[in-house]
């Protein structure tokens, strides 16, 4: 049970070596843990119970793969040429920040293509992929007791003659 608290970065890579090379001699390590960017790094094979039910027992890639949005950034100086390329290819791309582009699903060397072809210049052609802890999210939505709420912070009361609040 979360076998990194309270370890410095040694113990941790210690801990986490530990871990594979069992598994590497074809031992079973149950670990369980609330920190999923260390799970992302040492686990290959996620079992996720959520208010005792089994919410999923899959591969970690499989996790995020199902759990998850796979999408392509596009970002081009020439952003509305591209876009009748990609509708022209049967490709749907929809804006996003900075003047970025999406592509559901793309796969970033087709669009890399087609871009070439038309002679477009791609400042960013990056698949992006969920982490583990999105993918986590995303399945547990509906699956934990408290949520949390975007929100201003409280500001604290009563902290003495130096604080100088919000």
């Amino acid at each position: 049970d979360e076998p990194v608290n309270g370890l410095d970065p040694e113990g941790i890579h210690w801990i986490r070596n530990l871990m594979k090379s069992l598994a590497a001699q074809g031992r079973t390590v149950f670990v369980s843990s609330h920190l999923m960017s260390e799970m992302a790094l040492t686990a290959d094979h996620l079992v996720v119970i959520g208010q005792g039910r089994l919410l999923a027992d899959t591969s970690m890639a499989d996790f995020i793969r199902t759990n998850s949005r796979s999408y392509v950034r596009i970002r081009c100086p020439q952003r509305e040429r591209l876009l009748d390329v990609l509708h022209q290819a049967g490709i749907t791309a929809v804006q996003a920040g900075g003047g970025a582009l999406e592509v559901e699903g793309g796969k970033a060397e087709q669009i890399g293509e087609l871009a070439a072809r038309y002679g477009l210049v791609l400042h960013e052609l990056s698949p992006q992929q969920a982490s583990l802890e999105e993918a986590f999210m995303q399945l547990t939505a509906d699956a934990v007791e408290y949520h949390s709420q975007a929100g201003p912070s409280p500001v604290p009361q009563d902290w003495g003659a130096g604080w100088k609040g919000a």
